[in-house]
């Protein structure tokens, strides 16, 4: 048979409204922008500079070698299942096991098990409220899941309250999506502020979504008592989401879990086997070793540049401290009458990768840049930018 081409299917009148509704990323297009440039200082990225610990890479290369190549059940396999209930039991007292209201299954990364959940809960027209600046996943899971994504004004503090969260409650609302620390701001939610929203969701029948990625890189003066501030330590009544990417640098790995009240765990299970059947088995078998792996290191380091971007910027720009994760979002001097997409473009112009601000919010005042980078490079382009500001 002879195929010709004098006709070709009118692929866009076949795409779905869930499609159309999805734009490509704001941190694809920068990228775009600077396809041009021969070797940028990329502080655009949160991709952690550090290289997976070699436990977990010798976890990950003896699972291959010994052919643990296949599927594994869907909610996981037993290894990486048993050690994250050890951390469960240790971290919060949550006892395992479906008599006890709780389940936990391993995902396809942190958006992956967000994904699930909010399939599950979210029926047409249903709300979830997210934070405004918000990771850039958030507002698609709207059209994606057909429910309404309510993002609540955080600035100029980026600190989502329960006062604020009560002002966007409606008889629509299933569940609150928390992020913290967050992305792109860094802020840490303290526990008094966690105590109040698991008070108010309990009175109002929500459920908390708590999206922890950034849980381990939570600096110094944010752990109150030693302890992650987390819903999870004050509250059953909460999906647990967290990965491994970000604090082990195997963001490629795509590996999360989550955790928390039974019916919606295994409801996720369920979707899980018709979607992502289960989360890529080798890498399970590695970062089953990963809660034995001491990270502090490079926390501590991490800690260091915060400190160097925040003096980058005294005195010239607002910087909200960030209280964990290794990002700085930075407010745009209004001095320099320029919205920051036009400053995201003179420091593109000057080879410098960071994310304009209406990326991750309905405004366009601030930028993103992350600090996950080396130091040498990361002062050579925090004193560009300062220079920029001071123009």
């Amino acid at each position: 048979m002879t195929v010709t081409a004098s006709h070709s299917l009118d692929i866009s009148a076949l795409l779905s409204k869930r499609a159309h509704a999805i734009d490509a990323s704001g941190i694809r297009k920068v990228f775009d922008l600077a396809a041009h440039l021969k070797n940028p200082i990329n502080l655009s990225i949160g991709q952690p500079d550090f290289p997976v610990p070699q436990a977990i890479k010798d976890a990950a290369i003896a699972a291959i070698a010994g052919d643990k190549n296949g599927y594994t059940p869907t909610q996981g396999c037993h290894e990486l299942i048993e050690a994250i209930w050890k951390r469960l039991e240790y971290e919060f007292q949550w006892p395992r096991g479906a008599e006890h209201g709780l389940s936990a299954i391993a995902t396809s990364g942190t958006s992956g098990g967000l994904f699930l959940a909010l399939l599950c809960l979210l029926d047409e027209g249903d709300e979830a409220i997210i934070p405004d600046p918000y990771f850039v996943m958030y507002p698609a899971m709207g059209p994606l899941t057909t429910g309404k994504m309510v993002a609540v004004d955080t600035y100029p503090d980026f600190r989502l309250t329960a006062e604020r969260i009560e002002r966007a409650i409606t008889p629509r609302t299933k569940c609150v999506l928390l992020n913290s620390p967050g992305n792109p701001t860094g802020v840490v939610l303290n526990q008094q502020e966690i105590r109040d929203i698991v008070d108010l969701c309990r009175a109002k029948n929500l459920l908390i979504i708590s999206d922890e990625i950034y849980d381990e890189f939570t600096f110094s003066e944010s752990r109150e008592d030693g302890r992650f501030p987390s819903p999870a330590s004050y509250t059953r009544d909460c999906l647990l989401v967290r990965g491994f990417g970000k604090t082990y640098g195997c963001t490629g790995w795509r590996l999360g879990y989550v955790a928390g009240p039974h019916d919606l765990v295994q409801a996720m299970a369920r979707l899980q086997q018709y979607s992502y059947v289960c989360a890529p088995s080798m890498a399970q078998h590695g970062v089953a070793k990963a809660f034995d792996v001491d990270m502090q290191p490079w926390v501590d380091r991490f800690e260091k540049r915060r400190a160097m971007m925040l003096e980058a910027f005294e005195g010239v720009a607002q910087v909200t401290r960030p209280g964990g994760a290794f990002y700085g979002f930075v407010e745009v001097p209004k001095r320099l009458n320029l919205t920051a997409t036009q400053f995201v473009e003179k420091a593109i112009a000057n080879n410098v990768l960071i994310i304009p601000g209406k990326v991750f919010s309905h405004r366009d005042t601030h930028f993103r840049l992350s600090f996950a980078q080396k130091e040498e490079v990361l002062a050579e382009g925090l004193g560009i930018l300062r220079k920029l500001m001071q123009a």
